[in-house]
């Protein structure tokens, strides 16, 4: 017997309610297919992708000599493309019928990871929107560079088929350069996620730390942190409990002129403001023999309600360590304050 109580909710025996539907829940980004260089080359294609509405392409091109990345869909290499970007904080430049969308490498044409989201409708232009973190010169002395850019591919009689990643430079990617496209339909009900959540830890009390704890070692690293402050609170963050000066970043405020910080003991995001509220949004990629290169968005609430503007934050950082993957993220406040209860950080990885 079921019965009913207040407000319509359901009691009853396990076996009583193993019989009632339960809507299947929604699948999240499933993988739809994978390219990895097994020797050194000047392309990276993904074929034989499912139609799906959404596209996040994960791309990893790590460089032997110069490398300048472009892509293509669909296997299209006519002028059918045109993109506008953004380096290092500078002047928007616009290309107009080209061979290849996500036209980069004016931030720089060294190893570089990339988050690029396409909108993927068979009867209209193909949009997408790419960021990219360039390592630049090794070690936590040199800034990383980054781009961004936003492009569209004039095809509008096919979905997305395939995503070639190519090199236009005199360098090759690498061996273990690769792109991974990810799919999302609203339609899906699978339950093959690609990202797999490693940690989600909320303050139950004000401190100084949130922390991850140790987490399984992912090659990719999707990373959500809210934190609430009481009183002025610093923002930094370590991995692996390294606190040497192995950090380094660039990035822009409100959208001014980049800045850029090296040789540093952790990752700073700027301090937030008095009882405040700070939210950013991260990738990385976590090759262990290579330096971890990220990139986050972050928007700071300012003084509250709507007459107030909140800041916006945009930032590339590498930690430059080249033995070990991050199996530990710290968010430490270097200020006076607190960092509220329901305070987070959560973090998904993948392989």
């Amino acid at each position: 017997m079921v019965n009913y109580l207040d407000s319509r909710r359901i009691a009853g025996t396990t076996a009583e309610r193993s019989s009632i539907p339960i809507p299947a829940t929604q699948g999240g980004w499933v993988e739809l297919g994978r390219t990895t260089l097994g020797s050194a080359g000047d392309s990276i294609d993904v074929t034989s992708l499912a139609d799906k509405r959404y596209y996040m392409v994960l791309s990893n091109d790590i460089a032997s000599g110069s490398i300048y990345p472009q892509s293509q869909l669909n296997g299209d290499t006519g002028l059918n493309y045109s993109s506008r970007r953004s380096a290092n904080g500078g002047a928007d430049t616009s290309l107009t019928g080209r061979n290849g969308i996500f036209e980069g490498g004016a931030g720089g044409t060294t190893t570089n990871f990339s988050v690029t989201y396409v909108a993927n409708y068979s009867t209209k232009e193909k949009l997408g929107i790419r960021h990219t973190v360039f390592e630049g010169t090794s070690g936590a002395g040199n800034a990383p560079a980054r781009e961004e850019i936003v492009g569209k591919h004039a095809q509008t009689s096919n979905p997305i088929s395939s995503f070639k990643e190519f090199n236009t430079a005199g360098g090759d990617y690498n061996t273990g350069s690769e792109v991974v496209v990810l799919g999302w339909d609203p339609s899906d009900t699978h339950t093959t996620n690609f990202w797999e959540e490693l940690a989600d830890v909320t303050l139950s009390s004000a401190g100084d730390t949130l922390s991850s704890g140790t987490i399984t070692a992912k090659k990719y690293l999707w990373v959500q942190a809210y934190l609430k402050s009481s009183g002025i609170c610093g923002i930094d963050m370590t991995f692996n409990n390294d606190t040497g000066s192995n950090y380094a970043r660039r990035g822009s405020n409100d959208g001014g002129a980049d800045f850029t910080s090296t040789s540093s003991s952790a990752l700073s995001f700027n301090t937030a403001d008095t009882d405040s509220a700070h939210f950013f949004n991260m990738f990385i990629i976590n090759n262990a023999s290579n330096e971890k290169l990220g990139i986050s968005h972050g928007v700071t609430q300012n003084t509250a309600g709507a007459g107030n503007a909140p800041e916006r934050k945009e930032q590339v950082h590498k930690w430059a360590n080249t033995s070990n993957q991050i199996t530990k993220i710290d968010i430490n406040n270097s200020a006076g304050g607190d960092y509220d209860v329901d305070s987070f950080i959560k973090v998904w990885g993948s392989d």
